[in-house]
């Protein structure tokens, strides 16, 4: 009885600190197949200001150029100024003839992406990693998240009364597209398309990306 205490005592001291990966802790792989860029949502599903506070909290966990950390958020519920949100918002490009997100379909909940210094490559770099992370922990806690840069900047800043230039948009919901990637060889028309109610997705072979 008292070697068990010490040997559990042990571990704990061990494992204090840092973090314990449970059993059912997805992949990285598994999350990467998971966050897909829906472009429709379940609209009886009601995203959580906890939910994207969750999300917003992997960013004092990433790497940032010269740990300058520059980004700063704003988020949207459905009762907070997300119910109608989207209308500043342009989805799938390569799909104009379906005006997405198709009505009824629309998400409601939205992290804006603001920067407190002007635009360079070291700033989209970090965008980059944050706007990534933050839709794989989307995913991690059962949702999922489209990145979108296609909006007027100036009017999104003006109809939220930012403080600072907004350089991305992640709409949060349940996602309800039913999405599947393409192998492709290097060379092919890499535009998604829908067919039987399906999303394509093409993605470059594995061997093709090779040097």
């Amino acid at each position: 009885m008292a070697d068990n205490y010490l040997e559990r005592r042990e571990e704990a001291i061990r494992t204090a600190g840092r973090t314990v990966l449970r059993r059912n802790t997805p992949s990285l792989d598994t999350l990467l197949l998971k966050n897909r860029s829906h472009r429709g949502f379940d609209s009886e599903y009601q995203v959580a200001m906890r939910q994207l506070e969750s999300i917003v909290s992997v960013n004092p966990k990433l790497p940032s150029s010269k740990n300058a950390q520059r980004f700063r958020f704003k988020l949207l519920d459905a009762s907070g100024g997300g119910e109608d949100f989207c209308r500043f918002l342009r989805f799938g490009a390569y799909l104009p003839e379906l005006h997405l997100p198709l009505p009824g379909t629309e998400p409601k909940a939205f992290i804006i992406v603001c920067c407190t210094e002007a635009e360079s490559p070291s700033v989209d770099i970090d965008l980059g990693i944050a706007l990534q992370s933050m839709a794989l922990k989307a995913v991690e806690i059962g949702l999922n998240a489209l990145i979108v840069r296609a909006f007027n900047r100036e009017e999104v800043r003006r109809a939220l009364d930012l403080p600072l230039e907004p350089l991305a948009v992640l709409a949060i919901g349940k996602g309800t597209d039913k999405i599947e990637l393409v192998d492709v060889p290097e060379g092919s028309d890499l535009r998604y398309y829908r067919k039987d109610g399906v999303h394509y997705v093409p993605k470059i072979r594995q061997e093709d990306l090779m040097l």
